[in-house]
């Protein structure tokens, strides 16, 4: 059976991304062929390496990657994780389904003043509510 390949994009490919294609890797790597990127690429963020880690999920060899850099590869699905990506995803050769589902971006969840501990709680929310989703890929992306 092929798998679908899938992108997982948002703006910098530091957090939600990058724990998108984490849990889709530990989830679904029988069904799917996970990636992801960013318009931008900002760094692998390390409150979402160390979420994803107490999950028992371990992102930490990963990378931020540019979505220039991934084009030629003939993606399934897009999956923008954010609103930004969502508006400025550019166009996929073939017939890459683009296919929306926002979540919140932790490190804006939370005011500077806030303690380490509630910075990682907007993570450790995220992180769970990508979970979910994953959880019904790749069913809830198919044409």
């Amino acid at each position: 059976m092929k798998k679908m390949k899938i992108m997982f994009l948002c703006t910098g490919n530091s957090c939600r991304s990058q724990m998108a294609e984490g849990w889709a890797h530990a989830l679904k790597s029988d069904v799917l062929e996970p990636y992801s990127a960013g318009i931008e690429t900002h760094g692998l963020n390390p409150n979402a390496v160390k979420v994803m880690a107490e999950a028992g999920v371990d992102i930490s060899g990963q990378k931020s990657e540019n979505i220039r850099d991934l084009l030629d590869i003939d993606f399934d699905v897009v999956v923008t994780v954010c609103g930004h990506a969502n508006e400025t995803c550019p166009i996929f050769p073939e017939n890459a389904r683009i296919v929306h589902v926002g979540f919140d971006d932790p490190p804006r969840m939370t005011p500077s003043t806030a303690s380490k501990e509630e910075k990682l709680n907007a993570f450790r929310r995220v992180r769970d509510e990508i979970k979910i989703f994953v959880k019904t890929l790749p069913d809830a992306v198919e044409f």
